[in-house]
């Protein structure tokens, strides 16, 4: 279709015309249609008739699918990096407190003391997940629909293997029309990116609760927090406030392009075009909460004493008290019902669990032996918790040295 000297003319003039680009220097012009026709009429402008030639066998559709699935690649692959910047921060964090102790909780109730090294960790394990699936959809999304044409491509016999290669595909499309319906990768992309601002939500809520007079637990930075217009006391945790709003913002991306989606006949329609403005928003959205929340959590305080004076609760070794039953033969649901009148006998007396005597224990059952209050000892309870993927004291180290390995440190 071209000569030699045509080919070079249109070489030429297209990188001439990025360099502009670039540059800030090209002057769109909306009397034209869109950027194609943008393009195409400027090169043609600047170097003849050669210009016309540009859009052989091509379509505005298949050239849009190609660059929309060039951009996802190359986005993923920075959001891939920022996911593991976020990941080495909170294990560095989970390194520096593996062993302080905090209750963990249900129901936003006091449950069973864990450590913020395991809480932190995971975090690294969601975020891992993340970028799984972003992986995975980047895997899925990377097949050239280039030479589809507008809908059944072209009589003019193309090398589409060989474009994709010079691309950095896998692979082409096999089907023209659904190669210029599909936004799949699309919503897949949106999708991914949703629960990592999901993660990130959460992480946020966790953070905003231990910040709080209330819990104590951590000290976010003046550059991760704001004060009060009106309170001269206060320090509020904007930063996760922020991240927290903006999951539903990725939420609306998602749900956005889906509904445009769901009622298209194949193939091309003008709704399409309606992908784009989410797709570039979420990343943006994803990326700015990654780097910001990435430089909160380096800067995180711990407050060790805050925590000890929280996990020293007896309470929180309930469900241990009956794993001691039930190792000395008492079956669990009895055990549970046995450890459930001890802290009723805790309350009712206004006793701490670990300070009702061998007596009170013995008259709800004589299977507490003396050795009971070995149960309330927190480097014992700690030390029994062997079973994979516990908070161990060893399994938190292994587990840190793992991350630390697998992203790179």
């Amino acid at each position: 279709m071209l000569t030699e000297e045509e080919f070079e003319a249109i070489r030429k003039g297209l990188e001439g015309i990025l360099a502009d680009i670039e540059a800030g220097n090209f002057t769109w012009s909306t009397k034209l249609e869109d950027v194609h026709m943008n393009i195409e009429s400027e090169l043609t402008r600047r170097i003849g008739a050669p210009g016309a030639k540009l859009h052989t066998a091509r379509s505005r559709n298949d050239q849009v699918a190609t660059d929309t699935r060039l951009y996802c690649r190359a986005e993923i692959d920075i959001t891939l990096e920022l996911l593991r910047q976020m990941q080495l921060a909170l294990v560095r964090k989970a390194e520096e407190y593996a062993s302080v102790r905090i209750p963990g909780y249900t129901h936003l109730q006091r449950a069973q003391p864990v450590t913020v090294g395991h809480h932190l960790l995971a975090y690294v394990e969601m975020l891992s997940r993340d970028a799984d699936r972003l992986t995975d959809c980047r895997r899925r999304l990377n097949i050239s629909p280039l030479g589809s044409g507008a809908i059944a491509g072209s009589t003019i016999n193309l090398d589409r293997a060989g474009i994709a290669a010079e691309l950095g595909f896998d692979g082409v499309t096999q089907n023209s029309m659904d190669a210029i319906a599909d936004r799949d990768y699309i919503l897949e992309t949106l999708f991914c990116l949703s629960l990592i601002g999901t993660h990130l939500s959460r992480l946020s809520e966790d953070l905003v609760l231990w910040s709080s007079a209330e819990f104590g637990y951590c000290t976010l930075s003046d550059a991760h927090t704001t004060g009060s217009s009106l309170m001269p006391q206060k320090k509020n945790p904007d930063v996760c406030e922020l991240t927290r709003g903006k999951s539903g913002r990725l939420y609306g991306n998602l749900v956005s392009v889906m509904v445009a989606v769901k009622g298209l006949p194949l193939t091309y329609n003008r709704d399409l075009q309606e992908d784009k403005e989410p797709l570039f928003d979420s990343f943006e959205t994803v990326s700015l909460a990654l780097r910001v929340n990435t430089e909160m959590i380096a800067a995180m305080r711990i407050n060790p004493d805050k925590c000890a004076a929280a996990v020293s609760d007896p309470l929180l070794l309930a469900t241990d008290l009956a794993d001691y039953l039930v190792r000395r033969g008492v079956p669990f649901r009895k055990a549970h019902e046995l450890v459930g009148k001890a802290v009723a006998e805790s309350v009712n007396t206004k006793t701490p669990l670990h300070q009702l005597s061998l007596e009170q224990f013995q008259a709800i059952s004589p299977e507490y032996g003396e050795d009971v209050y070995s149960v309330f000892d927190l480097d014992r309870a700690f030390a029994l918790r062997t079973n994979p993927g516990a908070p161990n004291p060893d399994n938190t180290a292994s587990r840190i040295n793992f991350w630390k390995q697998k992203l790179g440190q």
